[in-house]
């Protein structure tokens, strides 16, 4: 199975007009693809539903959810010679799982009494928008210039603080403007300022969470592969330090040390 159709529309407008392509598409992985797929199967499943239940709003929220699950396909398609389209895969499949797990959550908070999945869904945004604003600022820094795995995860972590005020703006102003519910108040009522401010706390406890197994995963932590991974985190460090002392005259002085240590294992 190759990636995906947005691939197959890239390779042949691109090679039959003989333009030359501005960025290379990686081979996506298997697993990585069928779970792309199934979930907008779902999401499409869940638009139809809102179709024949008499609700726009879960109808929209299904289409709108499947065209998010082709933001990293957009990426590679209009990105140009941007820093975008280096954006790793992997996001897109936790953004994919996650708007399906709304949609989910949605769908229970409508037809039934469980409404407490709603607290880990706010969680779970602040975790998946810290790895997508990790990935964010390591592309931005190029090819040539390297960021500390705990700089981006700090940077990540008000990233992700960012989307989750935006959120809750944007349900305020749904309310205001359109007669809708999703602080579940009226003007003159505090359950609003409650539900509001529940959520921040949750996506603030998830980002917080997710800044430091984000770190973690990069550093080579914790994860699969975590010797390579910490290997070439520790390779890169080195070359971050070579070049930092270059660039301000100083010596090493871990050198020589490792130099004598060197020559007395010799001995």
């Amino acid at each position: 199975m190759r990636s995906l159709l947005w691939y197959y529309y890239y390779e042949s407008v691109f090679r039959e007009k003989k333009m030359k392509k501005l960025n290379e598409i990686k081979r996506i992985p298997t697993a990585h693809q069928i779970i792309w797929w199934v979930c907008r199967g779902l999401l499409l499943a869940f638009a139809v539903y809102g179709i024949f239940n008499n609700s726009v709003t879960m109808f929209l929220m299904g289409l709108f959810s499947i065209g998010f699950t082709h933001l990293w396909d957009f990426f590679q398609l209009f990105g140009g010679r941007s820093f975008i389209t280096r954006v790793d895969h992997f996001s897109q499949t936790l953004l994919a799982l996650f708007l399906v797990w709304s949609c989910f959550v949605y769908l229970m908070n409508v037809r039934t009494n469980v409404h407490w999945l709603d607290n880990i869904s706010h969680s779970l945004s602040g975790v998946v928008a810290v790895w997508f604003g990790f990935d964010l600022v390591t592309v931005m820094q190029g090819k040539k210039y390297h960021i500390k795995p705990a700089v981006a995860a700090m940077w990540a972590f008000f990233f992700a603080l960012m989307l989750v005020i935006a959120w809750e703006m944007y349900e305020f102003i749904m309310d205001r403007v359109y007669g809708y519910a999703l602080q579940t108040s009226d003007i003159l009522s505090e359950r609003g300022l409650v539900d509001t401010m529940t959520d921040i706390i949750e996506g603030v406890a998830g980002a917080l969470v997710g800044m430091f197994l984000t770190a973690f995963y990069r550093t080579g932590i914790i994860g699969p592969d975590r010797k390579a991974r910490r290997a070439a985190f520790k390779e890169q460090s080195q070359r971050d330090r070579a070049e930092e002392l270059a660039l301000l005259g100083i010596e090493d002085i871990k050198k020589p040390k490792k130099a004598k240590k060197a020559k007395e294992r010799a001995k």
